[in-house]
């Protein structure tokens, strides 16, 4: 079907971006971007091929040259105006997120915000790439540590949150004198790249140093990862994909950044106040109708106060409003694609057959789920080992702290987790022992600051973003020695 109006408003994103050039791609495969609510075409444009991808790489590599040698204070002004450009954009940026990515405006206006704060933060990186001078053995020697650029980044990012996990990785890599070529999802390569393009480009990033290229993974297999130039591959998206992508980089020899799928715990001890958790567990379970990564997977709730919550918690998930989410009171939105709604589907099915109790089940339209809820649900059930990316909440039953622990870390993932307790040093304790990259205590699972590390453990991936993190994953040290007087050698 196609939607005039949004044919009209999207018409100019036909192109990709190469050194400054809005420009077709040379594929002979087309891109059809479609809103998933009610599945129009709102743009589409021409795959960039193998030899647009090779032409934006030799372009970054060109322009970051001259990129990693302006003052820092350059590369600030510059971020300070895209961090500009973002706020004075938001209501179409909203607009954009809503039609491209399904999400409700509440999602939408998040992650806008989300992603001006990380350009903030992105902008005091230039001024805090810090070298350092060690003494030495020998005398009369000085050893200079430099912290460089890697060079050229090869950045490849979803469609759950394109706006924000593509500017998560472009801001930072920009900022400390790197160069970008960007594959954002084909779902999403407006909000996910072409739009965050052209606002570098009006904030006045010089020609190559951000390029923006959309493919067909069919067309192109590896060759993205696998091309000479690029230093680093930076990838978000399911931990399968990103083990293949993380694997083809080592055998490259490309430092792989890496954020992948999450099975997130949201535990609640037999002291936690069950209103104010269930609370957090329905904002952290519906959010974006579950498709985040680090939305809560599994619910782990002590039997003590178990029955409570899982009334409480059916009473709060009937107040959620699925549908348009261009309604202001829309919490779940679509789901990105019906291949989605179909895989969750048949999760619950099996997890059914397997013992679970269904709760609720939630009706199905087109590519929006109302909520479902499976309670008595153990580890080893289908919705529980996979990661759902929809509006299922799993609630699982222990007996103590223990085996609350036990269950949460009963997953090759570790990417987020919560804990609910009175006791803010039993929550404290409880956190420590659970094997992911980040733990919330008394809040929900869904939580991201420009400040403070952002990554998983085991299979959710590695690295982090954010903060002076972000700093280590796009730059390298450099050793420099001075020796400042004649050193004598033993021989010659």
């Amino acid at each position: 079907m196609l939607d005039t109006k949004s044919v009209e408003k999207y018409a100019g994103w036909n192109k990709i971006f190469i050194n400054g050039e809005w420009k077709e791609g040379s594929s002979a495969k087309r891109c059809e971007v479609t809103n998933p609510y009610n599945s129009s075409i709102i743009a589409t444009l021409n795959y960039a091929s193998k030899k647009d991808i090779a032409e934006a790489y030799e372009k970054a590599q060109t322009a970051q040259r001259s990129w990693s040698d302006t003052s820092p204070y350059e590369r600030v002004t510059l971020l300070e105006n895209v961090a500009s450009l973002l706020e004075a954009k938001k209501d179409e940026l909203v607009e954009l997120l809503v039609s491209e990515s399904g999400s409700s405006k509440l999602k939408a206006s998040v992650e806008v915000d989300c992603s001006i704060a990380d350009v903030k933060e992105s902008a005091k990186y230039p001024l805090q790439m810090e070298g350092k001078v060690r003494a030495s053995s020998v005398p009369g020697k000085e050893n200079h540590i430099y912290r460089d650029p890697v060079g050229v980044i090869g950045a490849i990012t979803p469609w759950n949150w394109p706006l924000y996990l593509t500017v998560r990785v472009i801001a930072p890599a920009i900022a400390t004198g790197n160069s970008v070529v960007l594959k954002p999802d084909a779902q999403t390569p407006i909000s996910g790249g072409l739009m965050i393009a052209k606002i570098f480009e009006e904030a006045g990033l010089p020609d190559g140093v951000l390029n923006v290229v959309v493919a067909d993974l069919e067309e192109i297999e590896d060759y993205f990862v696998e091309h000479p130039i690029p230093e680093v591959i930076s990838f978000t998206g399911s931990t399968n994909a990103g083990r293949h992508v993380g694997a083809v980089a080592v055998k490259n020899l490309k430092k792989p950044a890496l954020e992948l799928g999450g099975n997130n715990a949201f535990i609640v001890l037999d002291d936690a106040n069950i209103d104010q958790a269930v609370s957090a567990a329905a904002f952290g379970k519906y959010m974006h109708s579950g498709q985040i990564c680090i939305a809560i997977n599994r619910i782990i709730v002590d039997r003590k106060v178990y029955e409570p919550f899982v009334e409480k918690f059916k009473e709060a998930t009937a107040r959620i409003k699925a549908g348009d989410p261009s309604n202001d009171d829309t919490v779940i939105g679509p789901l990105i694609n019906r291949n989605q709604v179909d895989r969750a589907l048949e999760l619950i099915e099996e997890s059914i057959r397997e013992g679970a109790n269904l709760v609720k089940r939630g009706e199905v339209s087109g590519n929006v789920m109302e909520p479902f809820i499976l309670s008595d649900v153990t580890n080893d059930m289908a919705v529980a080992k996979n990661e759902i990316f929809s509006p299922v909440a799993v609630i699982i039953p222990v007996d103590s702290e223990e085996e609350a622990i036990e269950v949460a870390n009963g997953t090759p993932f570790g990417l987020s987790g919560a804990v609910f307790s009175a006791s803010l040093e039993r929550g404290l304790t409880i956190a420590r022992k659970i094997k992911t990259g980040m733990i919330h205590v008394n809040d929900q699972t869904i939580n991201v600051e420009p400040n403070v590390p952002f990554g998983g453990e085991k299979y959710s991936g590695l690295g982090r973003y954010c903060g002076e993190w972000a700093i280590e994953e796009f730059t390298t040290v450099k050793w420099v020695s001075v020796q400042k007087k004649f050193r004598q050698y033993p021989f010659s």
